[in-house]
């Protein structure tokens, strides 16, 4: 298998006009620099780095409400509206997502899940058939993490997790923490689990800075969610200047699960450079998952997102990366390639 167009080579992004070749078992087999017809813009497929899509039974509920009315267990709305729907719904709801966001090139989505065991039996049957990649995230007890792919923590105020974070070790799985979101004190004690990555940093004090850089933990942001539960938006560019950052649209209830709108939203609020943002939102969430696929290279998994770069919203750009990340949108999508 092979496609032509502009690809978008390596972590730099690398503007190449040529095809790429994909071998029968999956991977990239090269990346060839040649005259092609094509318009195309050829990119790794995305990896949402932050998200929970068993919201998807709660689309655009609870306007107005504080982050604690949304989302704060046991009585937050999202949790009463979950209680009311049967697993049914909560399933194809979850699977509606999931469809919408491989529809919308990503390959994999990291999925802080609820509902212990069960919670992660659901998305498994949510995803079935499917081709993205859900990873269970999960919460409730070492059994979930075991049963899913690791563990994310809800933040470090509302338990210790010394228990849960030994046990990701044991298994040898990631270990994932909300951190400042609301404000900075569930900051010091998550870093103490030293995690392998923390989630929203809207709210870092300098020292808090200092330590992500000296333990180098990775920073999943979501800038769409933060700001429509007016918590604030947290310090892009330093923590990019400290630290690897990877990007997440969070709650379904809140957000569209669309990267493209999470990078357009960022670009736009931030003084990140475009490449910065396209890796945030593919390679840079890969790593934390451990994931083979979020970069063109020969040897890679191939997760590939083909944008129609003769569009009437594409054609005519300048800057290929510029354009995916400010202006691409899901009817950009020409194919998404999933090995």
């Amino acid at each position: 298998m092979e496609r032509t167009g502009t690809i978008l080579r390596g972590r730099e992004f690398e503007p190449v006009e040529g095809r790429v070749v994909i071998g029968d078992d999956g991977r990239i087999e090269a990346i060839e620099e040649t005259a092609v017809e094509s318009d195309d813009i050829i990119l790794p497929a995305f990896v949402n780095a932050h998200t929970h899509i068993g919201d998807s039974i709660a689309k655009e509920a609870g306007g107005g409400l504080s982050l604690e009315e949304l989302v704060a267990p046991p009585d937050g709305l999202k949790h009463r509206l979950l209680r009311d729907a049967s697993r049914d719904e909560l399933v194809t709801a979850m699977e509606q997502s999931l469809r919408f966001m491989q529809q919308a090139g990503t390959a994999a989505c990291l999925d802080f899940r609820e509902g212990d065991v069960a919670g992660v039996r659901m998305l498994e049957d949510a995803v079935d058939g499917l081709e993205i990649d859900a990873l269970s995230f999960a919460r409730g007890s070492v059994d979930a993490m075991r049963a899913g792919d690791g563990y994310g923590a809800s933040g470090a105020n509302d338990d210790s997790f010394d228990r849960e974070r030994a046990a990701t070790r044991e298994a040898g799985k990631p270990f994932g923490i909300h951190a400042g979101e609301v404000d900075e004190t569930d900051i010091d004690p998550a870093l103490d689990l030293e995690p392998d990555f923390l989630v929203h940093m809207v709210n870092p004090e300098p020292d808090h800075l200092e330590r992500v850089a000296e333990q180098d933990v990775p920073i999943v942001v979501c800038p769409r969610s933060n700001l429509v539960t007016d918590v604030g938006l947290s310090p892009y560019e330093d923590l990019h200047e400290r630290t690897t950052l990877a990007l997440g649209t969070d709650n379904v209830m809140l957000n569209s699960p669309s990267m493209f709108r999470e990078m357009e939203f960022l670009a736009k609020l931030s003084d990140l450079s475009a490449a910065d943002i396209l890796r945030m939102a593919t390679i840079n969430g890969a790593e934390i998952a451990d994931l083979e696929y979020g970069l063109l290279e020969p040897g890679r998994e191939a997760r590939l997102l083909v944008l129609d770069g003769d569009s009437d919203n594409l054609v005519g750009a300048r800057d290929p990366v510029r354009a995916v990340v400010r202006r691409a949108g899901v009817d950009d999508v020409q194919e998404v390639i999933y090995g």
